[in-house]
């Protein structure tokens, strides 16, 4: 039997917040304890994809980077002994009032704005020093392949050396924003010096570009039950298959 690498991506930690990409602690626990009894070893991004050192390996990966992260996510890990990647939008690290954007932005206003602030960079280095990952989520999380040659260059350049100006290290990881690209965007990725690229597809392929590396979404409906068929590896075979794709409602993970 080969290697298992499992990716998972999160966002959110919260005890309040309903959000379809929040989570809260006690299913965060709940989902590492799963990991752990299973043998998982936790590694960064990076690492489960370009140089897999365990038989079992998990990344556990947070896209946007939001307060909660440091704040919730962090004692859990801690206490499982794994690290974690953090994936931000550069030009909104630090900004100290709610992040925006399609999907999120209908929660401004509500009593769960305060949700949306970010981490600062000061925060990531923290979480640096931890052993995490910190890597690109572009500048400002837009859908990508809506954007021109140039603008597509600007935000994975630009986020690229903002990630390696704020924290004086190498910036090797991204995670496109709402998993989208296409084999343009992955080619300027490459050409802007990532070497690992988070993708969210439907269905899983069996030899996957390094980068748009699929990664299995954990979101606010994942009880234990759910978390497990999703994490694991039969399922993960099962995605595997093109006919996956054609279940559509019926996938239960």
């Amino acid at each position: 039997m080969g290697r298992d690498v499992l990716v998972l991506c999160y966002h959110a930690i919260s005890e309040q917040w309903p959000a379809a990409l929040s989570s809260t602690p006690e299913q965060f626990e709940a989902h590492l304890s799963v990991l752990s009894r299973r043998g998982y070893r936790g590694v960064t991004f990076h690492e489960a994809v370009r140089e897999p050192v365990a038989k079992r390996a998990v990344a556990i990966t947070f896209d946007d980077g939001y307060r909660s992260v440091l704040e919730l996510a962090r004692p859990v890990l801690e206490h499982y002994n794994m690290p974690a990647t953090v994936f931000v939008p550069t030009a909104l690290v630090g900004i100290e009032r709610p992040m925006s954007w399609d999907g999120i932005d209908h929660w401004l206003g509500s009593e769960h704005e305060s949700e949306l602030v970010p981490m600062s960079w000061d925060d990531l280095g923290e979480l640096a020093s931890a052993g995490w990952e910190i890597g690109s989520h572009t500048r400002t999380h837009p859908r990508l392949t809506l954007l021109d040659d140039r603008g597509v260059r600007n935000e994975l350049e630009g986020s690229r050396r903002d990630c390696e100006r704020a924290l004086g290290l190498p910036c090797r990881s991204l995670a496109y924003p709402f998993g989208d690209h296409d084999e343009r965007v992955v080619r300027f990725a490459e050409r802007a010096g990532f070497s690992a690229g988070g993708a969210l597809p439907k269905g899983f392929p069996r030899s996957p570009n390094a980068l748009a590396y699929p990664r299995v979404g954990v979101y606010h409906r994942d009880n234990s039950a759910r978390f497990r068929l999703k994490a694991s590896a039969l399922v993960r075979r099962l995605r595997a298959n093109p006919a996956w794709s054609a279940l559509g409602p019926a996938r239960s993970p």
